[in-house]
């Protein structure tokens, strides 16, 4: 294990209630961190990890492939309670009021009391629920493997609408204003109106897609299966650019922005910079491994880990690397961070904290 540290400056803090930290999927983390990153805490799930956690009020919600999901303490990590629902939980979740919501592969999604763990509501879609729920228009928004996307009541858990694609829905779907964006397998991008599902417009961009779009600066992004990051311009529903990387691998990873650079890393084994306005690449820093995880990004720093097992908080600047750790199993899951610190669960489902 090597651990390197920096003193770090970030805002106050606050909450991570879900995959991408926002309704927007910015992840950008508005907690602060530590002068110095050190592992503070590990609590090993029954098997591996590959949701993002979610971090609200001192509680950690996260779940594993054994279909395990639990709710510990940020401050030690010990287990408030734990369900077991024996079926793969790929599905990272969201917390509202005082319920976590997230999906399974048998297509349930689930609404838990974070008190206790005892179920709100259990709704049946036609097939796998990997992505993240979010949540908009009183809806919680969610997709399927059934070609469908959905609007259940976040109180009942009855449906509202849901929306035929013609493809898998593996991502999560974003909010802007009144309308959810999703970028599916089909190869499309739509705009569904939150309030009765009305497909408004949709934008064929001829690739699989499996990443979740973030929506910034007026525009909705995300990666491609044909190693290419797009940009849609929410006004004109028309493709603003199109960056393609020097090599032929897929962008499984979801961005991060903050307006002015995106952030994602890339199955080449890179993780990516690019001016948000031209998508032209600042930089581009190489990691040991694919970077299929999420990049969350802190103040001036880009946390980011990759399936080797490495976990860096890089410059946004420059990429260069400012801290350190390695010693996991190796991450498919993506860092989340609230109240001075920065937790993620890796592929042997050890859950690690650090501050």
């Amino acid at each position: 294990m090597t651990v390197v540290s920096v003193t770090l400056a970030t805002p106050a803090a606050a909450d991570w209630d879900r995959f991408r930290a926002d309704a927007q999927q910015t992840g950008v983390a508005t907690g602060s961190l530590a002068a110095t990153l050190e592992p503070v805490w590990t609590h090993r799930m029954a098997e591996g990890v590959e949701t993002t956690a979610a971090i609200v009020d001192g509680r950690v919600f996260v779940g594993d492939l054994a279909g395990n999901f639990s709710s510990l303490s940020l401050a030690t990590g010990e287990p408030a309670w734990t369900v077991a629902l024996e079926e793969e939980i790929k599905s990272s979740p969201l917390v509202h009021g005082d319920t976590v919501y997230f999906g399974d592969e048998l297509g349930r999604v689930h609404g838990l009391a974070i008190a206790d763990g005892t179920t709100r509501f259990v709704f049946e879609a036609g097939g796998p629920v990997t992505g993240a729920p979010n949540l908009g228009g009183n809806c919680l928004l969610f997709g399927s493997y059934d070609n469908h996307v959905y609007c259940i009541d976040p109180t009942s858990g009855k449906e509202r609408w849901k929306v035929e694609t013609q493809g898998y829905v593996h991502g999560s779907p974003a909010v802007a204003g009144d309308v959810a964006l999703i970028s599916g397998c089909d190869g499309f991008v739509r705009w569904i109106a939150l309030d009765d599902g009305t497909e408004r417009a949709r934008l064929d961009i001829g690739s699989y897609v499996a990443a979740s779009p973030v929506i910034v600066a007026g525009h909705a992004i995300f990666g491609t299966f044909d190693n290419q990051v797009v940009a849609v311009d929410l006004e004109t529903r028309a493709e603003a650019w199109r960056y393609t990387s020097d090599r032929a691998f897929p962008f499984y990873s979801s961005p991060a922005s903050d307006g002015e650079t995106l952030f994602l890393g890339g199955r080449d084994k890179r993780l990516h910079a690019l001016d948000v306005a031209s998508g032209e690449a600042r930089w581009i820093e190489r990691f040991r491994a694919r970077v299929d995880a999420s990049p969350a990004l802190v103040g001036e720093h880009v946390a980011a880990a990759d399936e080797s097992g490495i976990l860096r908080l890089v410059s946004t600047g420059d990429g260069s690397t400012v801290w350190e750790f390695e010693g996991a199993d190796g991450f498919a899951a993506s860092p989340a961070v609230a109240d001075g610190r920065l937790v993620i669960g890796a592929v042997d489902g050890t859950v690690y904290a650090f501050a």
